[in-house]
Formats: C-alpha cells, structure tokens, sequence
C-alpha cells in the first residue's frame, strides 16, 4: 500500500503551509532543448565552411573569398556562444527549479514517516540522507543533468551532418561502438550497487559518530573508548572499501572509454585518406568529416564523464525516493470517533518479531479520568503509552478512541484527539513564538503567554530580551532542558487534545518545581482525559486510578488508596519511595 501523505492545506491554514508552489511557474524543458539544438546547429557551421574552403584552396581562390569564410565562421562561433550561453542559463533554472521541489517532496515525505520506522533507521541514516544524499543530488540536477543534455543534443547533430559528408564515414564511427558499448555495460552493471553500498557505508559511519558525540559523556563514564574507537575505524574502513570500489570502476572505465572515442578520428583521417587517393571522396569531404568526428570527442567526453556523477545522483535519488515507499502503519478507515473513551483490548505488541513486550494488556479509560502508570523500568509503561497515543499499532488486539482504533485515524486528526509528550523535546531555531505557534499557528500572544503561564514558564519567557520574539535554538539563546520541556508543555496547552499522554513529562525539572508546575498544569486540564507515566509517586497519588506495568502485563489496577491497602506490587512502591 502506498503511503497516504500528510499535506498541508493552503486554503484552511495558509500561515502554517506557507505560500503554494506554482507547479506552472516551474519553466518548461522544450525552451531549453531548443536553443541546445539550435546552438549545436550553429556549431557545425565551421567544419563544412573549413572543408568547402580546402576545396576552394585546392582549386584556386582568392584572398578575398577566404577573409569572407573566415568572418562567415567567426559570425557562427559568436552565435553559437550567444546561444550556449542562453541555453545553458534556462538549463540551470530548470534543475534549481527541479531540485527545490524535490527538496520540498523529501521534506514532505520524511515528515510522513512512521516515527517507529525513523527509530529503527536511526538519525544517521536519516542525516545522510539530508545532507549528503541531497548534495550529491544538487550537483546532479544542477551540473551533470544539463550538461549531459547539452553533450546528448550536440553529438546527435554532429552525427547526422557527418552522415551528410558521406556514408563512408559510418566505418569509422562504428568501429568504436563494441568497445564503448561493452565497457560502459560493463560500468552501468556494476556502479549503481556500488554507489548505493558507498552512501550506506558513509550513513552507517555518520550514526556511528553521531551516537559517540551524543553519548560522549556515557562514553567517558564507562571508559569505551577503545571500544568507540574501533567501532569508528571499522566503519571508516567500511566507507573506504566502498569508495575504492567505485573508484577501481572508474578508473577501468574511463582509460577503455577514451581509446574508443580517439578511434573514430584516427580511423576517419586514414580510410578517408585512402578514399581519396583512390578518387572516392574530395579533400574537402576528408577534412569535413575529420573535424566533425574530432568534434564529437568533446560531447562524448562529457557524456562519459557525466555518466559517473548520474551514476553518483541515481543512487543518492534512490535513496531520496526511498522513503516515500514506506509503508504506512496506519489505514484510515474514515470513520470519526463517536466519544472520548479510550479502550485497549488484549494487546500484544513487539519491538522485534517473535518477542512480546506487552503479553495482552487491557485498559479502559473514561473521559476525563486521570491514570497513572507505574512500575520498574522496562516493564512496558512507555510502549503502552505509545499505543494508546497512536505511535505504534498494536501486533495483536486493538487501541481505540471513541470507538475508532488509533491507527486508523489520520495522524492531522489523531493528534486533535491524542497527544504525546515524552522526555524528549525539542527547541526548533527561530522565535519563541514560533516555538509556541506551530501548535495552533492563530493564536494571540494573550494566549500564547497564558499558554506559558499554564506550566510556569510565563516569568522567564518575560524576561528574555525580545520576549516572544527572542530568538532560540542552535546557534541562538541557549534554553536550558527544564525550560526546553516546559516549552514542550506548552505547545500541548495550546494543541488543547482531550486526551494526554505524558511520558515523564517532567522527569527534567527538579522535583519540587515538578509538583507546582504539574498542579498549574492540572487547572487548565480540567476535565480531559491524561495517562501519566512517571517514576515520581505523587503522581499516582493524584490519579484517579493507578495502573502497575510489571513484565509487559498490568498486574494491578484501582485507586491510589487501594493499592496501598492491598499491599501488593504498588504499596511495595509507594513505602519504598516514600521512606
């Protein structure tokens, strides 16, 4: 099933999609051909003007005639100049034209990837993909494809005005056909997997050290660093063998592929020569003929040269075009959810195939009603907390809301019923407020600061130098991970879902600021449904139920107060953390 792309909609929020690409104002390829066609006609001018004018030598002629061809010649070079110079200028807005919907076709495709899938390639992979795969793209689209357009026009001309010289010359060209034909297979066969192998490599060397720079204190910690280290070289090593393999490809090929094209001239110059000592042909179709084929070199050349960057581009593309054949963990159904309440039914689901990690867990949440989750680390509260967000779809029974199962609501209208907030945040660059508006792009700054107000955030967001228009992220103010996270909250006060999920939400906020701003919090989600999932108990002691998570199962479930009385798993929890 192809994926059903998450699109913005121009006409119902035209400020968060940004003004709509005009797919007509992109300029059309046939301009661009034909001044190419026209300038490679102009070229051939001088060959046929050379060889009529070694004829006319040969003959006898007059000074005045040859000043007259050599203008004639100058007057096609400086058309032809005018023209390549124009040609090539529609060539390269065509590919910057090209290239920016590509780039906005990726993004757009990236951002519909199931996050489960994006988890499991890693950043790495994802980062070579927007950096090193789309710059190889660029230089594809910007440099190779016009040029390879240019060469392609050129050498199609140039042949069919040599065909004009004189059948005679299809020997000679053909000779250099089996040998240009046979290593070019033989290059073609193998570069696309090679290319392909070298970008993996490099993906897999990029998350490599991505992990150590991320992980860098871990490492210094626990003292890996000659496990890092060789972990690194291993994957250098890796990247380099795959590049010495294109690299042997290229080298083969290219030394084949110039004798082939240099054949053609010598074979020219020596059959055309024997057929005019024999009377066949005139010097002047002999010299015709010589400096069309020698005139093919330079197109071939290109060609030949440009075949390895297309080569280079093809697999960089593929990898581009490859996620938009992802498939998609969710099939709208189309029906909209009848009410609020939240169900899970006998779910089962795993990371890895063939090991559960929740065993048939059931759970029913009424609007409106407040549930923790508590247990010991890897039990399964965060991956149960995923399902019910929507993140993932269950391996077996069902998640639903109001009647509809999760993944079978499109995300846009997923996340108007459910939101996820985890310990992971993040500040994008630029303003605070645009920090805060992409979760409803027609809010008003009163709202934006209640908003802020809502998780304690609103005194240090005042006191920033610009306010809302405070520039943060890399490379501007530096927030630090509480005031990150409250960020974090905020978008979800203004998102305004009726039902949260909140996976540590505050696990880096110290405790006690924790507990205010959770009670802040709590005002202003009055009323909606919230599944908390923390390790600090006071959160359970504040539900209106508690559900303990051991070994992927809910081993306990009632009401803070009666899970102490019960004195099982929970009443064990609670007197440990609470002294």
């Amino acid at each position: 099933m192809r994926r059903k792309r998450r699109r913005c909609s121009h006409e119902a929020d035209p400020a968060r999609c940004g003004p709509r690409r005009d797919p007509s104002a992109r300029p059309p390829a046939g301009p661009a051909a034909l001044l190419h066609g026209l300038a490679a006609i102009t070229g051939l001018a001088a060959p046929r003007l050379i060889g009529g004018l070694v004829e006319d030598v040969q003959n006898g002629t007059t000074a005045a005639k040859v000043n007259q061809v050599i203008l004639v010649i100058a007057v096609f070079i400086v058309a032809q100049s005018l023209l390549t110079r124009w040609a090539r200028f529609k060539s390269f807005a065509l590919g910057e034209q090209v290239l920016a919907e590509l780039r906005e076709e990726f993004v757009d495709n990236a951002l519909a990837l199931p996050i489960g899938t994006v988890e499991r390639a890693g950043t790495g992979d994802l980062l070579s993909r927007t950096s090193r795969d789309v710059d190889t793209l660029s230089r594809t689209v910007r440099f190779a494809v016009p040029e390879t357009m240019i060469a392609f026009v050129t050498v199609v001309f140039t042949v069919a005005a040599t065909m004009l010289v004189g059948v005679w010359v299809l020997v000679p060209l053909l000779a250099m056909t089996p040998l240009l034909w046979l290593s070019t297979k033989w290059y073609l066969r193998r570069a696309k997997g090679g290319y392909l192998r070298e970008n993996a490599a490099y993906a897999q060397m990029t998350s490599s050290l991505a992990e150590t720079v991320e992980g860098a204190r871990t490492v210094e910690a626990l003292q890996r660093y000659d496990e890092r280290v060789r972990r690194t070289d291993a994957d250098i090593r890796g990247s380099y063998l795959a590049e010495r393999y294109t690299l042997f490809l290229r080298t083969m090929y290219f030394p084949v592929a110039e004798i082939s094209y240099l054949v053609p001239v010598v074979g020219t110059l020596l059959f055309g020569g024997w057929l005019h000592i024999n009377g066949n042909v005139s010097l002047g179709a002999v010299t015709t003929a010589v400096l069309y084929v020698n005139q093919l070199i330079d197109p071939v050349d290109r060609l030949l040269s440009w075949l390895d960057e297309l080569q280079s581009g093809g697999a960089a593309f593929a990898r581009l075009l490859g996620i938009s054949d992802v498939q998609d963990d969710r099939t709208p159904s189309g029906r909209a959810p009848s009410g609020e309440l939240v169900e899970a039914k006998d779910v089962r689901f795993s990371y890895v195939d063939g090991r559960d990690v929740l065993h048939g867990v059931d759970l029913t949440i009424q609007p409106g009603e407040r549930v923790a989750m508590v247990g010991p680390s890897g039990a399964g509260k965060s991956t149960l907390g995923r399902l019910v967000a929507g993140i993932h779809p269950p391996r077996t029974g069902s998640v639903t809301v109001g009647g509809v199962g999760m993944t079978e609501l499109p995300l846009d209208e997923l996340r108007n019923q459910v939101a996820l907030v985890t310990q992971e945040h993040h500040v994008f660059v630029g303003t605070l407020r645009d920090n805060l508006s992409m979760a409803r792009p027609s809010a008003t700054d009163d709202e934006l600061m209640s908003a802020l107000a809502a998780v304690d955030a609103r005194e240090w967001a005042e006191a920033l130098p610009d306010g809302l228009e405070t520039r943060v992220g890399s490379g501007q103010l530096a927030l630090s991970p509480a005031q990150a996270q409250q960020l974090a909250l905020a978008r979800l006060v203004l998102a305004d879902p009726h039902t949260l999920v909140l996976d540590e939400a505050t696990s880096l906020i110290d405790p006690r600021a924790a507990r205010h701003m959770e009670r802040s919090l709590a005002a202003v989600l009055e009323g909606r449904t919230v599944i908390a999932i923390a390790h600090r108990l006071y959160t359970a002691h504040d539900a209106d139920r508690v559900a303990v998570v051991e070994d992927g199962r809910i081993s306990e479930l009632g009401s803070h107060d009666e899970l102490v009385a019960r004195q099982g798993s929970y009443a064990a929890l609670w007197t440990s953390w609470h002294g």
